[in-house]
């Protein structure tokens, strides 16, 4: 699990050993109609409930997690699960509530059989005039017990506000005693256009970042209110680099998306690497507020020192002491208090790394630079901007955790 803050680190060393929080397991909902090629619609009802109840602080597995369950147990991915297979699944992943269903979508009057909308990936055998029945269940594992089922019957059409209403009915189920109103909740929730909610999830189940691509640029452009294609192309361009595009999808990713702090976070980066230290700091203040990991706090840090401001040694110091472990921490301490001229306390933070990293070269020689007192040279390229960045943002884990503490008061 990925290291937290040095405020919840210190709770459990003080032995307070965790409860495991509740985890929430959803699982693709079922097609049991004749129509073939509509599982992205099975797919779409669970990624929405996925999405909208971590929005809303449950703790849900990731589609990944999922697919990665299903992989170890050898279930094909759109196979229809007796509840024998559900239960699996959920203990596999010590879920304490797992969410499944079923579909089914039945002719609209004179419907010709052919979807209005398409996806670029295929066409789907129905009509966005259809009838759409959804059943979903709640299954509690940690109290052995069935929840009761929820049904949604509408236009298929209207799959997004189907979801939207099936979503809160499951939230006011698992937290009865959520903060946000329904009225909140839906006005977060704008209805979707069908066919950029198809293209998004099948951009999700294909298999090559290229059509990938292409399917969450449809899906982004087809209905400019939808944020999750944002989300996954402003990724995708920051994986290949290419921050500039990066930052324009990542910025339009909306404060009710799952992933808005994860987005903010990557922005951040983004910036960072285009020398727009102000606006990465921006970036970087408002996730540790909410999400105050010791890789956000470091790279606060990092864009604070060049912007040549006191406050970055402090939030070093506080990465630091969240993971004394990562010879990173150590680095970036060292390096700003050498740049300040302080070369003994430099020299300790070197030392301390290269107890854990003696291979790490740059600490040798700014080690060496401190025993010689050789302090920052004004466009030297050797000795300016070398703070280290953290890139992973483990957003799951953090709450995970902080759930746990929290359980056990």
């Amino acid at each position: 699990m990925q290291r937290l803050p040095f405020f919840c680190l210190s709770l459990l060393l003080l032995g307070q050993a965790p409860v495991r929080a509740d985890t929430v397991l959803v699982l693709p909902f079922f097609n049991q109609s004749t129509a073939q090629n509509i599982d992205w619609i099975g797919e779409s009802i669970a990624e929405t409930l996925r999405e909208s109840l971590a929005s809303q602080g449950i703790l849900v597995l990731s589609r990944e997690d999922r697919l990665e369950a299903y992989r170890r147990l050898s279930i094909r991915a759109n196979a229809v699960l007796t509840h024998a297979s559900v239960m699996k699944l959920g203990e596999a992943l010590d879920a304490s509530q797992v969410i499944y269903g079923y579909f089914q979508v039945s002719p609209a009057p004179q419907s010709n059989a052919s979807a209005e909308s398409s996806a670029a990936s295929g066409t789907s055998a129905v009509s966005s005039r259809d009838s759409l029945h959804v059943s979903a269940r709640v299954l509690d594992l940690k109290r052995s017990r069935q929840g009761p089922e929820f049904e949604e019957i509408g236009a298929l059409e209207d799959l997004a506000s189907l979801e939207t209403n099936l979503t809160w009915r499951c939230l006011t189920f698992l937290a009865p005693r959520t903060a946000i109103t329904e009225q909140d909740f839906r006005r977060n929730r704008p209805p979707l256009r069908l066919d950029a909610v198809e293209n998004y999830i099948r951009g999700l189940m294909a298999s090559s970042p290229d059509q990938k691509h292409r399917l969450f640029t449809q899906a982004a452009r087809l209905d400019a209110r939808f944020s999750q294609p944002n989300f996954q192309l402003g990724k995708m361009e920051w994986e290949k680099k290419n921050y500039d595009i990066a930052a324009q999808w990542l910025e339009k990713v909306n404060g009710g998306d799952s992933h808005y702090f994860e987005a903010l976070f990557l922005l951040g980066l983004c910036r960072y690497y285009k020398a727009d230290f102000a606006g990465a700091e921006k970036n970087f203040e408002t996730v540790a507020a909410a999400v105050p990991l010791s890789e956000v706090i470091n790279d606060l840090g990092a864009a604070q020192s060049r912007l040549r401001q006191p406050a970055a040694l402090d939030n070093f110091r506080r990465a630091l002491e969240g993971d004394t472990t990562d010879p990173n921490y150590h680095f970036n301490v060292g390096y700003f208090l050498w740049k300040q001229g302080d070369f003994a306390q430099a020299a300790d933070s070197f030392r301390a790394l290269l107890d854990r990293n003696p291979e790490d070269a740059e600490a040798v020689i700014f080690l060496g630079r401190c025993l010689k007192k050789d302090g920052a040279r004004t466009g030297d390229p050797r000795s300016e901007g070398r703070e280290r960045l953290k890139l992973n943002f483990e957003e799951t884990a953090y709450r995970q955790l902080k759930a746990e503490l929290e359980s056990k008061h």
